[in-house]
């Protein structure tokens, strides 16, 4: 594989031109003027038409573990929730509480977060929030203090897992993480995160959480049951479920990558939803769960890996690391945090993928002078703390938020970027402050 292509363009230099093809595929990406996955479509384009990298080289560097993880996630999420359970467990929740609007609050947050840290947090948006949409309808009450627990929950509880976000896909995947590595050394802090955001979001709206003893037994007559639609399904489901986390947790120990498993997963679901059928019916269903897959999200990480490859190979992330080296004094501490709150701030204010495909590289070209891969451990967590939950900064930091905004402006409750920044800018912070004090006592003290 060549580093650098022979010819590059009218004889340019390579490092220059690499630069400004991404920085220009950076103001796409923000100005929301072009779609992301035809933003970077162009960059990695670009990158092979001005000879940076050959064609060989773009698909060099595409991490198709990572591709390979997402897709077999979306195949098996896409038939699972065919069952209904997702809306089982919302309406099994709130009627666990009782119908209190503060202990609904609470709990749907929870179950947002458990579940985005198991599947991912956009799946869990799409399916639970037009859920909290019915029931606070239900219960007379406006639906901001919900919605905006679900968005912050949903970027918390995916900071937990491997697969709940996917910076932590690429992160994993570039470093060799495994599942149990993340669920070990995030699972504490994120729930201490979780914590203490739900009780930031109670001293804000606490009071307004009430609702009449009329409005509350309309919900309480919702019956559970009727949610789940295929049983035999579910069963299926939960055991395939749970056969995928279990590898993902052993992987490391039997020599198979996420992807692997999750690919693996993926055909047994699919075998078990179409077997028993005739191949008319079989060749119907399997084509409706995979039109159903997230094709623009999995193309886009495809030409980011590209995009990113190119700004390797013409040794501008290897100058970039030098540079963050010469801010740091090569110290491992003042690296690990500048890294979580560069991540926490930028991730806020941009997708928080292609960040951290870029950052990625820019890591490890520094790792010799940290004291190599095993002392960077501490980096790569705080990547992923500033990555993950830096989404909560804004609108547009997260694409969970993008979608709970959709539902809440079709709903007539428009979320605007101001009142998000009001809200969002204080959850960032503490956020950012607990994650910076559980590193250092974690890995400093």
């Amino acid at each position: 594989m060549h580093d650098v292509a022979p010819a590059v363009l009218l004889g340019l230099d390579p490092l220059w031109l690499s630069a400004s093809i991404f920085l220009a595929t950076y103001v796409l990406l923000i100005s929301e003027k072009v779609h992301r996955t035809v933003a970077v479509m162009l960059g990695a384009g670009l990158m092979i038409l001005s000879g940076i990298i050959t064609q060989d080289d773009a698909f060099d560097g595409v991490d198709f573990n990572t591709i390979s993880l997402l897709t077999g996630m979306m195949i098996l999420v896409g038939i699972t929730q065919r069952t209904g359970v997702f809306q089982f467990v919302a309406i099994w929740v709130v009627k666990k509480a009782k119908a209190n609007p503060r202990g609904i609050l609470v709990m749907l947050a929870t179950v947002t977060a458990v579940f985005s840290a198991l599947f991912d947090n956009v799946t869990t948006v799409l399916l639970i929030v037009p859920v909290t949409l019915l029931i606070v309808e239900k219960l007379e009450l406006s639906p901001y203090p919900f919605l905006f627990a679900e968005i912050f929950a949903s970027n918390i509880g995916g900071t937990a897992t491997l697969i709940g976000d996917p910076p932590n896909i690429m992160i994993g995947s570039a470093v060799g993480l495994s599942f149990s590595d993340f669920i070990y050394e995030l699972g504490p802090v994120v729930i201490v995160i979780h914590l203490a955001v739900l009780l930031f979001l109670y001293l804000l709206w606490g009071k307004q959480l009430t609702s009449s003893d009329e409005a509350r037994a309309r919900i309480m007559a919702f019956d559970e049951s009727d949610s789940i639609t295929d049983p035999a399904l579910l069963r299926q489901s939960m055991a395939v479920m749970g056969i995928v986390i279990t590898g993902f947790i052993l992987g490391e120990f039997i020599g198979l990558q996420s992807g692997s498993i999750a690919l693996g997963g993926a055909a047994l679901l699919l075998l078990l939803f179409t077997v028993g059928r005739t191949g008319k019916e079989q060749s119907k269903r399997v084509q409706e769960v995979l039109a159903e897959l997230e094709w623009v999200t999995i193309l886009f990480f495809m030409c980011l890996f590209m995009m990113v490859h190119g700004l390797r190979a013409s040794g501008l992330l290897e100058l970039l690391g030098h540079q963050l080296l010469a801010f740091t004094g090569g110290d491992l501490q003042v690296t690990t945090f500048a890294t979580l709150w560069l991540a926490t701030i930028a991730s806020a204010i941009i997708d928080n993928v292609p960040f951290v495909a870029t950052m990625i590289p820019v890591l490890q070209s520094t790792a010799p002078h940290l004291g190599g891969p095993e002392a960077m451990e501490p980096v790569w967590w705080a990547l992923s703390l500033g990555a993950c939950l830096g989404g909560n900064g804004s609108l547009v930091g997260a694409t969970a938020n993008i979608i709970v905004a959709g539902f809440a402006e079709r709903a007539g409750y428009p979320i605007s970027f101001f009142r998000f920044l009001l809200i969002g800018i204080p959850v960032l912070l503490l956020s950012a402050v607990i994650a910076s004090g559980y590193i250092y006592l974690r890995h400093f003290a």
